[in-house]
């Protein structure tokens, strides 16, 4: 599957998870792809960015190209989904250091907080489409 929106993720985050669940149900129009951080994809595309490819502490967002992380790819995710999430986006106001501390805080705690997996997460066949390798 092609998409020009695609969430790059730590597959073994069980928060991570979660919130790429959480996209994909409030996703209707099915805008986005996912792609765990491990995956062939998510290496190869945080080589061609020359970010960490051991090191998975950001949610990525890859839109035509041009690379969001942290809490400005959630805040842009946030936006293209359905009413009321889209109005979180507002939180882009705030200066990006103050919201990547706030981040920063929560995924190095993540683990900890809310555990991790032994593998990355098999989408059910009617998701498979939307997950790149």
């Amino acid at each position: 599957m092609s998409s020009n929106k695609v969430i790059l993720f730590d597959g073994v985050c069980n928060l991570c998870n979660s919130s790429v669940q959480f996209v994909i149900k409030h996703d209707k129009k099915k805008e986005f792809s996912f792609a765990s951080l491990q995956s062939d994809f998510g290496q190869k595309t945080l080589q061609e960015h020359q970010l960490p490819s051991k090191h998975f502490d950001s949610f990525i967002l890859l839109e035509n190209g041009v690379l969001f992380q942290e809490s400005t790819a959630a805040l842009k995710v946030a936006a293209r989904l359905n009413f009321p999430i889209n109005m979180l986006s507002i939180f882009i106001l705030i200066p990006a250091f103050l919201r990547n501390a706030v981040y920063k805080f929560i995924a190095n705690n993540r683990y900890k907080w809310f555990g991790k997996k032994d593998f990355c997460m098999m989408p059910s066949p009617e998701l498979k489409e939307r997950f790149i390798a």
